[in-house]
């Protein structure tokens, strides 16, 4: 496999003044002289807009690398990769996230279900006799419904990197929203923290899809009745807001095979939440499921072996 070629931008460092080679689409830099953090800062623009808003580390890197061992403790047995992987080069940095808020206001329709009890009589056979006994059933009430939802998202977290998808940032969500801070190089400082590569358009969108399947829920959530069904809706979106965030996250590849891509493993950095996109290895899975089924059959014949006693 070939490496990777990287463009990069040189800085001076503030300290001892060593030439810094910063990758693009990277804010921070330690120099690997002195060690001093370095942050860029770079002027945003309608493509890649400037953090606004920091939410700061807070599990340490032990404890990190503890919630992914004992991850990949629980996990190893089933996946293909995980026996060997090891943990060392975890590492943290700040991914850039954007965080919309809106008015949602939706106008539904659908069938309420409410639930009612009613004894009826039925034939059965007792002792080589028929015999009628009464039993209570539960049936369900149909009725339709419309009506208007008014609400409000705030704090839909959608991610701002090409490289980290959202369905991988939503593993490991949620974060604590009250630690949110504005920006300030100061709060990255000696962390790897990386640009938005997601343009706020497509930020917007895949966020306001994301708010519209939340007011989903609320709506079932909120429709009176036992149960519901049929449910249809037509959400209008209004006084939308977008920031775009830095999110500190804990993240470690695993590279099982030098010929397969990465497999990826993240740890929310404030929760130590672990998620990681491995491979299910199928003869462990029809192992298992072979020991399993060895365990139901013996204990099948024990008890018709003890019946028949």
């Amino acid at each position: 496999m070939s490496a990777n070629v990287i463009a990069s931008r040189s800085y001076a460092c503030q300290e001892c003044g060593a030439e810094l080679r910063l990758p693009e689409g990277r804010r921070s830099v330690a120099c690997l002289y002195c060690k001093c953090p370095t942050v860029i800062e770079r002027p945003g623009s309608a493509d890649a807009p400037a953090p606004a808003l920091v939410l700061p580390f807070v599990v340490p890197e032990a404890a990190a690398r503890a919630a992914v061992a004992a991850w990949k403790k629980k996990w190893r047995w089933f996946h293909a990769s995980l026996a060997g992987a090891a943990i060392d080069d975890i590492q943290g940095i700040y991914l850039p996230a954007y965080l919309y808020s809106a008015a949602l206001t939706s106008h539904y329709r659908c069938e309420i279900g409410e639930h009612y009890q009613e004894t009826e009589e039925y034939e059965t056979t007792e002792n080589g006799k028929r015999v009628t006994k009464t039993r209570t059933v539960t049936k369900t009430e149909w009725r339709s419904l419309q009506g208007e939802h008014v609400g409000y998202v705030a704090d839909v977290m959608v991610t701002a990197s090409r490289g980290l998808p959202n369905g991988e940032l939503g593993a490991i969500e949620p974060f604590d929203m009250r630690l949110l801070r504005r920006y300030q190089a100061a709060l990255v400082s000696g962390w790897a923290s990386e640009d938005a590569s997601v343009a706020p358009a497509d930020g917007v969108q895949a966020a306001r899809a994301e708010a519209v399947r939340i007011e989903a829920g609320r709506i079932g959530a909120f429709l009176p009745g036992d149960n519901n069904r049929g449910l249809e809706f037509q959400t209008h979106v209004d006084r939308e807001s977008l920031d775009l965030a830095l999110v500190p996250i804990w993240t470690l590849a695993i590279r099982p095979d030098p010929k397969q891509p990465a497999q990826r493993v993240l740890c929310n950095g404030q929760t130590a939440r672990v998620w990681g996109a491995e491979r299910w290895s199928p003869l462990k899975i029809a192992a298992f499921i072979a020991i399993l089924f060895a365990i139901g059959e013996g204990v099948w014949l024990a008890l018709r072996a003890g019946g028949g006693g």
